[in-house]
């Protein structure tokens, strides 16, 4: 696995790669980081595939800049195009998302259609209608939410998410103390970065990419109906409930996730390899 920081646009991005073959770019939420997807990238990989995962900006070991309007949507959106522009790809890519790693491979796929062989979005958000009254609360307060992440001790933040009644089951106490780990880690100016997310709702009958989305039913941060009106608004779209699960199936169920995600993508190979990459860039 290689773990390296590079300058995007003279700022440092932390990502890993592991693996040969097409590659997959994997995107992970608000408040975590790209150990989110420890899980799936060895599954990835000894698939066939290129596994290639990022942490956001103000997120994991990416740079944080201690200046709250700097964390906005848009960059951090700005961000991730220019590292996936770095990376310099000769063919087209599946890109996996979880929640707001949904919302900026939506809105990638949408800027880049033809570089973007697939989707899979995990738990993913489209619309600020789809939050929870928590975060909705969050957004009308975010100084305040601010000043509660930053002082928050780490022990905490991961006995609150042992009282999720989604989590003890399926997550193991290395995988709660990562996740805590992680909202510590993340800039406390995050919680900026719902102010303003345009609805990308209208746009999604554009999208022609094939999609699979993946949600738990028991989500408690964005409405789990919402993920059926999205596929719903989606031309090549398929989708798989997870019963008993939150709002982050890829860690509590992993297995399933990887296999469900590995089908799908295993079934694109035919089109994927009748696509050419606009500029035939190398890797």
């Amino acid at each position: 696995m290689l773990n390296k920081t590079s300058l995007v646009k003279g700022v440092p991005i932390h990502s890993m790669s592991q693996g040969d073959g097409d590659p997959v770019i994997l995107v992970h939420g608000i408040a975590a980081s790209l150990y989110d997807w420890m899980r799936m990238m060895p599954a990835l990989s000894s698939s066939g595939y290129r596994a290639l995962a990022l942490d956001l900006f103000g997120h994991g070991e990416s740079l944080k800049p201690d200046d709250p309007s700097q964390y906005t949507i848009d960059t951090v959106y700005a961000y991730l195009e220019a590292w996936v522009e770095e990376l310099k790809l000769d063919r087209p890519v599946v890109m996996v998302g979880h929640s707001m790693g949904g919302y900026l491979s939506l809105r990638y796929s949408l800027s880049h259609p033809e570089q973007v062989s697939g989707l899979v979005l995990i738990n993913p958000l489209y619309t600020l209608e789809q939050i929870s009254p928590l975060l909705r609360l969050v957004r009308r307060r975010p100084v305040v939410s601010e000043r509660a992440l930053r002082r928050a001790p780490e022990w905490l933040l991961n006995a609150l998410l042992g009282w999720d009644p989604t989590k003890p089951a399926d997550f193991s106490a290395d995988a709660r103390r990562q996740i805590a780990n992680d909202y510590k880690r993340a800039s406390p100016h995050i919680v900026y970065l719902t102010r303003v997310i345009p609805d990308l709702t209208p746009s999604l009958s554009q999208l022609k990419i094939p999609t699979l989305v993946l949600w738990g039913d028991k989500d408690q941060t964005l409405n789990p109906a919402s993920f059926n009106l999205l596929v719903s608004r989606l031309s090549d779209a398929r989708s798989h409930l997870i019963p008993g699960c939150g709002h982050q199936p890829h860690i509590g169920k992993p297995a399933l996730v990887n296999r469900l995600a590995l089908d799908f993508i295993a079934s694109l190979q035919p089109a994927l390899r009748s696509m050419s990459f606009p500029g035939g860039r190398g890797r």
